[in-house]
């Protein structure tokens, strides 16, 4: 969900995050840095790894499987429904921005821009991140045919995403994540809730405030809201350092914002009856006519049978 304390926006940058890939991994991300209400672009040049599958069976959510070309169009729906901007185009190298803070991104044949800072997505190839490291860790050595060869260390983000590299975080399904669809998704929205921490540090919030989790509760739940704000905001200060270096009136600040953002977790029955309608017609938007139509002639000739014709089946 979006919060209002993201809308600070962070205006010497085209973007607060740039995601190169849209596959599983960069498009969840995006969602997740989005929804907080980062600016965000994902870059897809249309040739993610897992283009290569013929039909996925395994991805959670689709007991019969389902084909890349409507997965990709989902993901690619979601992705922008969260506030995502998709430019299909292809990253040719990223290097630091004047100053050393964010990044300046080159595309081929589109106009260079800036982020504050990037996910790297791609399974294939990290070449266009060549020279952001300043320790030569990102990539290794290795012989082949007598010749050497360099390639992206698969082990050089840590689990998290995050890399010695300020600012840059690596959502590639590389190492323990496996290859994977499913894994890769998950790889991508750890990586942007690290993200998404990084930014409320940035922001003052102490390490022990900083965690972040996007989901919803329903509004009996909360009982006395005003009791609930006033044991929050015990909570608050109860858990922020001594030495936080705060002026009262940003402490406050940001006290009333964490604490507006559980109040807005909180969706009342009609809403939730809302969403779920909604969420279900923006499924349908990616099903086959055809197949719509006949579901709906099948739904309408059961209504129309009398309860002696629906069970003479089973007879």
């Amino acid at each position: 969900m979006s919060e209002s304390d993201a809308a600070r926006t962070e205006t010497a940058f085209d973007h607060d995050v740039a995601v190169v890939g849209g596959g599983p991994a960069g498009c969840a991300a995006g969602i997740f840095t989005a929804r907080y209400g980062l600016d965000t672009v994902i870059f897809d040049r249309g040739r993610s790894s897992i283009q290569r599958c013929a039909h996925l069976e395994n991805y959670l959510g689709f007991p019969g499987g389902i084909d890349i070309e409507t997965l990709y169009g989902l993901m690619h729906d979601h992705a922008e429904e969260a506030g995502c901007e998709i430019v299909p185009a292809l990253v040719e190298s990223i290097e630091r921005n004047d100053g050393g803070e964010g990044f300046v991104i080159d595309l081929q044949e589109v106009v260079p821009v800036t982020a504050r800072r990037v996910i790297a997505a791609t399974r294939y190839d990290g070449e266009y991140m060549r020279g952001l490291d300043d320790e030569g860790a990102m990539f290794e050595t290795y012989e082949h045919d007598g010749e050497e060869h360099e390639h992206f260390d698969k082990g050089y983000a840590e689990s998290d995403g995050t890399t010695p590299v300020d600012g840059l975080f690596v959502a590639s399904p590389y190492g323990d994540t496996g290859y994977q669809a499913l894994m890769a998704a998950g790889r991508g929205a750890r990586t942007a809730v690290s993200v998404v921490e990084a930014v409320r540090r940035e922001r003052g919030y102490p390490d022990s405030l900083a965690n972040y989790y996007d989901w919803v509760r329903r509004e009996t739940e909360l009982e006395d809201e005003s009791a609930a704000r006033n044991r929050w905001r015990e909570r608050f200060d109860e858990r922020m350092a001594d030495d936080h270096g705060l002026d009262e009136a940003r402490l406050a600040e940001l006290r009333d914002r964490e604490i507006d953002r559980r109040i807005e977790m909180y969706i009342s029955d009609d809403e939730i009856e809302r969403r779920g309608a909604r969420g279900q017609e923006r499924l349908l938007e990616h099903i086959d006519d055809e197949l719509i139509l006949d579901a709906a002639r099948a739904i309408e000739a059961e209504r129309g049978s009398t309860p002696r014709q629906r069970g003479a089946g089973s007879e």
